[in-house]
C-alpha cells in the first residue's frame, strides 16, 4: 500500500478516541505486514507512550496475552474476534479463572466479524472493559468504523454493528449503480476521506478498479475506495457487516453469501462456531460444505427448514476448534476435506435394477458408492441433481421416471419400486443427424415469420447493458465475444427461406464485429435505446450484435444485443459465463449438444400429432379441452380505450411487497401444498374478478423448457409459455381458490412440452393485431440470478435502458428476496405495461390494489373473492365527501369560466384531436357560430353555451339526437 500524509491526521484522531496518553503501553501482538500492527506501533509513539513488540507464539496464545496485557499494565489492546473467542472458552475452561485485566480499560477487535456471542461473554465477564468492534481495510491508513460497545443492552438484535465513520472519513453504502441505498438496504460500502490510501504500489490495472472518482466529491481528484463489503445502516444510522463481497459464490446459477448459511448453522443451541466451504467433489460438482464446533446431528434438517434448497450444506464436520493463523484469524485453507465414504453403509443392491440405480445415484452425487437405503438429498442431492438423475435413469433403462418421483422415493429401493410403473422412456437428448435443409424449432417459426412482417423492428431483441469501470482489455473482450459465438452454434446460424420454408444454416465459422463508439456521458442514454431497438435480418445477419460504448479511458458500457430466435433470458447467464472464461483465456469443454440438436429432438420425442398416442397428441388433447370455451379478452379498466393495433411501447415500474406479505404468502403455500407463485396468480385472479373481468381468468407464464441436462450451459431459444387459467365462480374463499389454482397448475407444468405457437394454431382463437392471443397479463416469478460478469481489473453493474417494448398489456416480473437467516425479506420486481392502454397513474394503482388484496387474503384466508373491499380509506373518506352534497358556495358556472379563459388567453391551445389544435379563441368563436345555428333552425334555443332540447337542458356537445 502507498499512502499519503492524511494518514497522520487519520492517526492522530484515533488515538483521540482511544483516549491514549504518555503513560500508555500498546501491545505489538502480529507481524508488522499485518495492517491493525501500523497504529498500534505508531499509536503509543505518538503520545510518548511505550510499543512492547512480542514472539509470535505469545501472540498466538491468548492465555499468554492477556497475561502479558495483566503484567505490562497495558490500558488498550487489541484482537482479532478468533483469538477473542478462544481467550473466553480458555478462562470458561474447568478450573481455569479469568485473568484480571488490571489497567486495561478498553478492547478493540477488528479484522472479522464480531460474533454477538463472543461480545455477549466478554462484557458478561468484564461488564466494566467497554467494546470497540472496529472495522477498517487495508486499502485505507486504519479504520474507517468504530462502535462502542459498553454492555449487554448496547447490544441490539441481530449482527453486531461495526458503527459510525470515524473522523475524517466519509462512508458511502451504495448499489451497483453507484447510486445510495436506502437505509436497512443492503449495499457495498465506499470509504472516501484523509485515510483513503493512494492505491497499490506498480499496480495501475488494480488500482483503477477499485479507487475510483468519487461522485459525491466536488474537489478536483477526489476519490473513494471501493471496500468490496456489504454492509447495512440499522436505525441508529449505524452500519452493520453483512458479508465481502468476494465471499460470494455461485452455486448451480444462484449467488450464495456463505456469511448467511453460516449465521443459520450457528443459530443451532448445539453449535458454538459454524463456517462454510465451496468445495469441489470427485465429480467436479461444487458442493457447499459446513464445519461447525459442537453437534452436527439434525444440523441438515435445521438449514434445510430456514433456507433455500440451494443454499442448504450437503456435507458437515464437527470439529473440535476452528483452525487459526498466526494472526488469529480462521485458516480456511487448513480446513480438512469431506470424506466421501459415509454413503454406502447400509444394504447392497438386491437385484439387477437397484444394481444400476446405484451405479447412477453414486456417479450423480460423485460418490464411491451408495447403499439401495441411503436417502439422495441427505448426501448432498438437490433440484438440478435429481434432473440428472433422471436424465441418467432414461438414457441407461429406458425409464421415464419424473422429478417428483426422485422426491418422493429419494432412495434407490424406492426408485426401484417407482420403476415399475414407469412409462417408457423418451428419447434421450443427443448429437443428431443434421437433415438438408435443416429446420427451425417450433417456437423458432413463429419468430422467423414475425421477423419476415417486421425486419427493422426491435420488439423480439433481447437487450443487455453492462458497465464496465476499470481498465478494460478491448481486444480480448473481441476475442471472448468470437469464444462464445463459436461454441454456440445458435449465435452463428442464418435464417434464410428455401423453397417457401424457412431454414436453419449453422455456418461452420463467423466473426462478430465488436463496434466501439465513443459517445459523452450525456448521449449513452439515447444511444443505447437506438442500437437495442435496432432489426435484425435473420436471413444473413447474426442474431448477435455487440456495442461497447467509450465514456472515458477506464469507463465503458457494453450492449449486447441478442434476438429471441437465438437465445432466452436464462441464456444470458451462460453466454456471460463463458465470456468471462474466454476473456480470462480459460479453455471451456466441448458442448455435449447443440440447439440444431434440439430442434430436430424436439420433434422426435413430440411425434406427429396424427399419431393418437404420441406425446403431442396427448397434450394438444389436454390443451384443446383445458382451454375450450376461454374468454377472448381479459378487459381490466384501462386509462384509454384498447387501439385497434398495438403500437408495443412499453415503460417499466419497480414494485414491492414487504417481508410481512412474504412470510404470510410463504406459510399459506405451505399449508396448501402449493407455491408462492400459486398464491400470487390466486391474489392476482381475485383482483381481476373484482375489478370486472369476469370469473374466467387466463394468465401466462413462461418455464424455461430445459428439460434436459445437456441443455443447462447452452444458449438458445428453449423457453414455453403457458396459458394458467383460473376458475373463480361459485365465490370461492381464497383458500379454496388456492387449491383450484394448484391443480389447474400442476396439469399445465406436466403438459408443458407443446410450444405455444403451435397451441395458438389449434386453437385458433380470433386474431387480432391489437392484443396477444390467449392471455394478455403475464405473470412471472423468477428463480435464477440475474446474470453478471466478473472481469479482472474492472467492476460490473447493469446499466438500466430507458423505454421498452410491452408484449402484453400487463407483465409481473417478480422475484424472492431472503435475509441473512434466509427468512423471506419481500417480494420485488417490476410491472410492465402497455402505454397503449395504461399511465403510470394507473398501474401504480392497480399495484396498490394488488398489495391491499394480498393484505386482506393473507389476513383471512377463508374470505369469499366477493368479500374483498378494494377502496382504500383514503378513497372512502373522498367518495363519501363526493356522495353528500356539500354545499361549496357560489360557483362561477363552466360557459363563464370558459369564456373568461378565452378573453384572457386566445391564443393558448385548448383542445388536441389528433393533428388538429384549437385555442380558446377559436373555441369560443366556434361555440358562437354553432350556437346561432341551432337556434336559426329552430332545434332549440340556447342559453351561453346550454341549450334545451326536448324538455332536458344539454350541453351542446352530449346531444347525440338532434
Amino acid at each position: 500500500m502507498v499512502h499519503h500524509r492524511g494518514m497522520n491526521n487519520h492517526l492522530l484522531a484515533k488515538v483521540e478516541d482511544c483516549g491514549l496518553t504518555a503513560a500508555d503501553t500498546v501491545v505489538q501482538n502480529a507481524p508488522l505486514t499485518f495492517d491493525i500492527s501500523i497504529w498500534q506501533m505508531l499509536a503509543p509513539l505518538v503520545v510518548g507512550g511505550r510499543v512492547r513488540v512480542v514472539e509470535r507464539e505469545t501472540a498466538a496464545d491468548p492465555w499468554a496475552l492477556f497475561g502479558l496485557v495483566a503484567e505490562e499494565r497495558v490500558p488498550v489492546l487489541e484482537v482479532v474476534p478468533s483469538l477473542l473467542r478462544a481467550a473466553l472458552e480458555s478462562w470458561a475452561a474447568p478450573g481455569a479463572a479469568a485473568l484480571p485485566p488490571a489497567a486495561l480499560r478498553l478492547l478493540m477487535v477488528t479484522g472479522e466479524a464480531l460474533p454477538r456471542e463472543v461480545a455477549e461473554q466478554w462484557l458478561g465477564v468484564h461488564p466494566a472493559i467497554p467494546l470497540i468492534n472496529a472495522f477498517g481495510p487495508t486499502e485505507c491508513s486504519d479504520d474507517v468504523t468504530h462502535a462502542l460497545l459498553d454492555s449487554p443492552a448496547a447490544l441490539p438484535a441481530g449482527p453486531v454493528p461495526i458503527g459510525l465513520p470515524v473522523r475524517n472519513t466519509r462512508l458511502y453504502v451504495l448499489d451497483d449503480r453507484l447510486r445510495p441505498v436506502p437505509p436497512g438496504t443492503p449495499g457495498e460500502l465506499y470509504a472516501a476521506g484523509t485515510g483513503v490510501g493512494r492505491g497499490y504500489l506498480d499496480d495501475p490495472a488494480r488500482t483503477a478498479a477499485v479507487f475510483t472518482a468519487d461522485p459525491f466529491d466536488d474537489r478536483p481528484g477526489a476519490r473513494m475506495y471501493r471496500t468490496g463489503d456489504y454492509v447495512r445502516q440499522d436505525e441508529d444510522g449505524r452500519l452493520v457487516f453483512l458479508e465481502r463481497r468476494d465471499h460470494q459464490v455461485k452455486i448451480r446459477g444462484h449467488r450464495i453469501e456463505l456469511g448467511e448459511i453460516e449465521s443459520v448453522l450457528a443459530a443451532h443451541p448445539e453449535v458454538s462456531q459454524a463456517v462454510v466451504l465451496v468445495r469441489d467433489d470427485a465429480a467436479g460438482e461444487r458442493r457447499l460444505v459446513a464445519y461447525v464446533v459442537g453437534a452436527v446431528d439434525g444440523l441438515r434438517e435445521h438449514a434445510a427448514g430456514r433456507l433455500p434448497d440451494y443454499m442448504v450444506p450437503t456435507a458437515y464436520l464437527a470439529l473440535d476448534a476452528l483452525p487459526l493463523t498466526a494472526n488469529g484469524k480462521l485458516d480456511r485453507a487448513a480446513l480438512p476435506a469431506p470424506e466421501a465414504t459415509a454413503a454406502g453403509t447400509g444394504r447392497g443392491p438386491r437385484t439387477p435394477w437397484e444394481e444400476v440405480l446405484c451405479r447412477l445415484v453414486a456417479e450423480v452425487l460423485g460418490l464411491p458408492r451408495v447403499s439401495i437405503d441411503d436417502d439422495f438429498f441427505d448426501l448432498g442431492g438437490h433440484s438440478l441433481l435429481a434432473t440428472r438423475l433422471v436424465s441418467r435413469i432414461r438414457g441407461t433403462l429406458g425409464a421415464e421416471l419424473t422429478i417428483r418421483a426422485v422426491f418422493e422415493h429419494p432412495t434407490v429401493a424406492g426408485l426401484a419400486r417407482a420403476l415399475d410403473g414407469a412409462d417408457r422412456a423418451r428419447a434421450a437428448l443427443r448429437p443428431m443427424a443434421r437433415p438438408e435443409p435443416l429446420p427451425l424449432s417450433y417456437a423458432q417459426q413463429r419468430l422467423w415469420f414475425l421477423n419476415r412482417l417486421d425486419e427493422q423492428g426491435g420488439m423480439y431483441n433481447i437487450p443487455l447493458a453492462i458497465r464496465l469501470s476499470g481498465a478494460l482489455d478491448v481486444a480480448a473482450l473481441e476475442a471472448a465475444l468470437n469464444g462464445v459465438v463459436a461454441r454456440h452454434e445458435a449465435l452463428r446460424t442464418v435464417f434464410p427461406e428455401v423453397d417457401g420454408e424457412p431454414r436453419q444454416v449453422v455456418l461452420p465459422s463467423a466473426r462478430l464485429e465488436l463496434t466501439v463508439r465513443r459517445v459523452g456521458k450525456s448521449e449513452l442514454p439515447g444511444a443505447l435505446v437506438e442500437m437495442a431497438g435496432q432489426g435484425f435480418d435473420l436471413a444473413a445477419e447474426l442474431p448477435l450484435r455487440a456495442v461497447l460504448f467509450g465514456l472515458g479511458a477506464d469507463e465503458h458500457v457494453l450492449l449486447l444485443v441478442l434476438h429471441h430466435i437465438a437465445g432466452d433470458g436464462w441464456s444470458l447467464a451462460p453466454l456471460l459465463r463463458d465470456l468471462e472464461a474466454g476473456y480470462l483465456g480459460r479453455k471451456l469443454a466441448e458442448l455435449p449438444v447443440q440447439y440444431a440438436d434440439y430442434a430436430l429432438w424436439q420433434r422426435e420425442v413430440l411425434g406427429s400429432e396424427g399419431d393418437p398416442e404420441s406425446l403431442a397428441a396427448r397434450q394438444l388433447a389436454f390443451w384443446r379441452e383445458a382451454l375450450a370455451g376461454l374468454p377472448e379478452v381479459l378487459e381490466l379498466p384501462a386509462d384509454r380505450p384498447r387501439p385497434a393495433v398495438a403500437s408495443y411501447r412499453g415503460e417499466r415500474m419497480g414494485w414491492r411487497l414487504d417481508s410481512g406479505t412474504h412470510e404470510a404468502l410463504t406459510a399459506l403455500a405451505r399449508e396448501s401444498g402449493a407455491s408462492v407463485f400459486m398464491v400470487l396468480q390466486a391474489a392476482l385472479a381475485a383482483l381481476y374478478t373484482r375489478l370486472g373481468a369476469g370469473t374466467d381468468i387466463p394468465l401466462g407464464t413462461v418455464v424455461a423448457g430445459r428439460t434436459d441436462e445437456a441443455l443447462e450451459e447452452l444458449v438458445g431459444f428453449f423457453v414455453n409459455t403457458l396459458v394458467l387459467r383460473t376458475d373463480t365462480s361459485g365465490d370461492p374463499s381464497f383458500r379454496d381458490l388456492v387449491k383450484r389454482v394448484r391443480e389447474w397448475d400442476l396439469a399445465a407444468f406436466g403438459h408443458q412440452d407443446v410450444p405455444f405457437e403451435r397451441l395458438v394454431e389449434l386453437l385458433n382463437p380470433e386474431r387480432s393485431l391489437a392484443r396477444h392471443p390467449l392471455f394478455q397479463t403475464l405473470l412471472v416469478l423468477q428463480n435464477t440470478d440475474d446474470p453478471d460478469l466478473d472481469l479482472p481489473g474492472v467492476i460490473p453493474s447493469l446499466e438500466g435502458i430507458a423505454g421498452g417494448v410491452a408484449k402484453f398489456d400487463l407483465t409481473f416480473d417478480l422475484r424472492e428476496t431472503f435475509d441473512g437467516q434466509g427468512r423471506p425479506a419481500g417480494i420485488e420486481g417490476e410491472i410492465e405495461y402497455a402505454l397503449d392502454l395504461f399511465d403510470p397513474e394507473g398501474v401504480s394503482a392497480l399495484c396498490e390494489r394488488f398489495a391491499r388484496v394480498l393484505e386482506l387474503l393473507l389476513a383471512d384466508p377463508d374470505v369469499q373473492v366477493s368479500g374483498l373491499d378494494l377502496v382504500s380509506e383514503v378513497e372512502r373518506v373522498v367518495l363519501a365527501g363526493w356522495g353528500r352534497g356539500e354545499r361549496l358556495g357560489v360557483v362561477r358556472g363552466v360557459v363563464e369560466g370558459l369564456e373568461e379563459q378565452a378573453a384572457r388567453t386566445p391564443g393558448v391551445v385548448a383542445v388536441v384531436c389528433g393533428g388538429e389544435r384549437v385555442t380558446y379563441g377559436e373555441l369560443a368563436a366556434r361555440a358562437g357560430r354553432l350556437a346561432r345555428v341551432l337556434v336559426g333552425r329552430g332545434v332549440g334555443w340556447m342559453t351561453g353555451w346550454r341549450w334545451r332540447c326536448r324538455g332536458r337542458w344539454i350541453w351542446w356537445w352530449r346531444c347525440g339526437r338532434c
